[in-house]
């Protein structure tokens, strides 16, 4: 009897997401073929060998060869950016994801209000979120991060306490799986400073109690009459180039109350609190 209630728990389980991917499938299997087709052309010029349009243009073919090693494997993910989807219901956003068009866009996972997440890109493919942005020494921000939407319109709906419930449980399966480190967990408005504001009144601080990213203590010393703020920054990994807007979008992030173009003496004290933890 007790062989049979595990098996039939199986077997329920299996029914079930049977039943899951068939009604995903069915409801998008245009799509869902777009997204087979195209992820087998990537399997196609990832198992060509040699590698098709690899070879240098300026060397002569004879003194360019290929040797497949052994030693290889799938490019991981190294960061996670967390958007809000500024638009009004996940449907919408999984609409505005499964449009070919100029811009493209798309992310990993969708959190929903009601905490059900979605997600809609392969981790190890690149999904077209992050955009134009810089974060330390690196530039191509969707080649190496994770996007996760979180559906909000960004004007005045908090976020909800099942949505945030299932992002920290997705933030640290991906953290888990890909040895992400604390410092990675970041916001969209961080990477792209004076372009993005997301995600607005985003509860950062619970992230970080949880090990997604770092938040200042709740003691905090002066910083010398020589700390250079700008460099703080940088050393965070904001691009200073538009110090205005870095300073915009740090305050966004770690102040929320005043999101203008200056740092006060209390800003200050945050931002060389931080600092330190880099």
């Amino acid at each position: 009897m007790a062989h049979y209630k595990k098996f039939r728990k199986i077997g329920l389980a299996v029914v079930s997401s049977f039943l899951f991917v068939a009604c995903s499938t069915s409801k998008y299997a245009a799509t869902e073929k777009i997204y087979k087709n195209k992820a087998k052309v990537f399997s196609e010029i990832i198992k060509t060998v040699p590698p098709p349009a690899q070879q240098v243009p300026g060397l002569d073919p004879s003194i360019q060869s290929w040797v497949g090693s052994v030693n290889f494997g799938i490019r991981k993910p190294n960061f996670v950016i967390i958007h809000h989807t500024a638009q009004n219901s996940t449907q919408q956003t999984i609409n505005t994801f499964l449009v070919k068009g100029k811009s493209e866009v798309s992310s990993h996972y969708i959190v929903g209000k009601d905490g059900v997440v979605v997600q809609m890109v392969n981790d190890y493919l690149r999904a077209n979120h992050a955009g134009i942005g810089k974060w330390g020494n690196t530039s191509d921000l969707n080649s190496s991060s994770i996007g996760i939407e979180l559906d909000n319109n960004g004007v005045d709906q908090p976020f909800t306490d099942a949505q945030i419930k299932s992002l920290l449980v997705l933030l640290d399966a991906l953290k888990k799986r890909y040895n992400i480190p604390v410092a990675n967990f970041i916001g969209h408005a961080d990477i792209a400073p004076g372009r993005k504001n997301d995600p607005r009144n985003f509860p950062w601080k619970v992230l970080a109690k949880n090990g997604f990213g770092f938040w200042y203590d709740d003691v905090l010393n002066l910083p010398p009459d020589d700390f250079n703020a700008e460099l703080a920054l940088r050393i965070i990994g904001y691009d200073t180039r538009n110090l205005p807007a870095a300073i915009t979008a740090f305050k966004l992030h770690f102040v929320q109350t005043d999101t203008s173009q200056v740092l006060t003496p209390a800003d200050k004290l945050i931002l060389f609190n931080l600092y330190k933890k880099y």
